[in-house]
């Protein structure tokens, strides 16, 4: 086999055949000359954008007899196709594709890339086109064709139409059995996407309590500031009033004193000068006048005194609404935590659900050591009590997986009347032909005991996986 410069990504693990029709192959001959250059004629359906590192390989097909017949049958599935090699990395000879410059152009979808003669293959084994992307996914395949000369005879081997619909019948089992594995695993997703859902609307109602939180805080502080204020402001008020009631006191007793002294003044003028009456009358006025200020003096300090009280209690008021400030706070303080705690054991409950999914993961890698058997080479039949007696569990929505686990114990797939290598008969026995081809071209499930073949590894795999369900 020639080696390039740089070799094109490959994958180990031959993939879903799904993805098989993406890249259709097209003027496929039955045969071509060899020491002549051929062309590979493809073209790109709606679903599948190329990139820079596809490529498109020439594989060596494995085909038996039973392959053969199975080739010249028409299918309608666009998913059934037959491939004799298990890895990308079982390619003969690659060529790099070349990107169309617009996608949108209907003649870009038809592509072409040529193969020269000193790369093809010698000898007359059946090939295949397949195009790989550059994640090392086949994305088409061709049917086989040869490289020979045009004068010998092609081949053409019939096959019966049982065996062709035992063979459909088996495609539309495994179908509908990758379908099953399929919506399960979207109803996984679909569980996880809604618990990462209430997650983050947990921790987006944690936030908005937050910044409530913060926001009642910024309004106590500042109310908190502008009580202080006014209380300041009330007390140098009220300081002032004082210090003008103790001088308005310290007059009424100047006033008093000077009472006192113009009425030992006036009993004196009125001992000593009769003629004098007339200054005490007017003195009398003055006294008069006199008391009626130091009246209007009371009153005025009987004022001061009730809006002293009433600044009392404007200030037990604003004591009173800090305190419930501070009681809504804390309640707000209590929810936030009880908030937190639920988010929390959400998270908890979340870290158990991945733990879980690493333990079904492991148990899956470890259930996947026992693969190695091919179900197309052995005629493998059904036990009649799969056929008839087992019916779907109308309480399982997908069906029961632990289903045929007994009948399979006490029968064997390889209960079988003819040797499918030296083709001789017998009765309950194994032929030892049959035995050896078994042993390496089969997978046995180790729960149900159930066969698949080989190249049908991923079906196995699913299987499997299907038991840890």
């Amino acid at each position: 086999m020639e080696q390039t410069i740089e070799d094109p990504p490959t994958s180990a693990v031959l993939l879903d055949h799904c993805h098989f029709s993406q890249v259709i192959f097209n003027s496929v001959e039955k045969f071509y000359v060899p020491g002549g250059d051929i062309t590979c004629y493809y073209t790109l359906t709606q679903h599948f954008i190329p990139r820079r590192k596809d490529w498109i390989g020439i594989f060596r097909c494995n085909c038996d007899q039973t392959f053969l017949q199975v080739l010249i049958i028409p299918h309608t599935d666009s998913s059934w196709h037959q491939v004799g090699w298990k890895t990308t990395r079982e390619y003969y000879t690659f060529m790099w594709v070349t990107l169309p410059i617009d996608l949108k152009d209907e003649s870009a979808k038809q592509q072409e890339v040529q193969f020269k003669a000193y790369y093809l293959p010698k000898d007359d084994e059946y090939y295949q086109f397949c195009y790989v992307d550059q994640d090392g996914v086949v994305r088409g395949a061709s049917i086989p064709f040869q490289f020979r000369p045009e004068n010998e005879e092609d081949i053409l081997v019939v096959t019966t139409q049982g065996e062709v619909e035992e063979i459909e019948q088996q495609n539309k089992e495994l179908c509908r059995e990758n379908q099953e594995l399929k919506d399960s695993c979207v109803s996984l997703q679909k569980q996880n996407s809604e618990m990462q859902t209430e997650l983050q609307r947990t921790q987006e109602e944690l936030e908005t309590l937050q910044n409530i939180n913060k926001n009642l805080e910024q309004k106590v502080k500042e109310q908190k500031d502008c009580w202080e204020a006014e209380v300041h402001q009330l007390k140098e008020q009220n300081q002032k009033m004082s210090s003008e009631n103790e001088k308005m006191g310290r007059r009424v007793d100047q006033l008093q004193a000077q009472l006192s002294t113009q009425e030992k003044e006036m009993e004196e003028l009125i001992q000593g000068d009769q003629d004098k009456t007339e200054q005490l009358e007017q003195l009398k006025k003055e006294n008069g006048q006199l008391f009626l200020s130091l009246t209007e003096q009371t009153e005025h300090q009987k004022t001061l005194k009730q809006t002293m009280e009433e600044m009392k209690r404007k200030e037990t008021t604003i004591v009173k609404r800090q305190q419930e400030l501070m009681d809504e706070n804390v309640d707000l303080s209590r929810r936030l935590s009880e908030n937190k705690i639920l988010y929390d054991a959400l998270q908890k409950e979340k870290e158990n659900v991945e733990r879980e999914n690493d333990l079904l993961k492991r148990d899956n890698s470890r259930l996947l050591s026992y693969m190695g058997l091919d179900f197309d080479s052995l005629p493998y039949q059904v036990p009649a009590a799969d056929q008839e007696g087992a019916g779907p569990n109308p309480q399982l929505v997908y069906g029961n997986p632990y289903s045929g686990i007994q009948e399979s114990s006490s029968r064997s797939p390889l209960s079988i009347k003819k040797c499918p290598i030296c083709k001789s008969d017998f009765d309950d026995g194994i032929c030892d032909h049959t035995l050896e081809q078994m042993q390496a071209l089969y997978l046995s499930c180790p729960i149900c005991d159930k066969i698949f073949p080989a190249e049908e590894k991923q079906i196995f795999e699913d299987h499997v996986f299907c038991h840890s369900i």
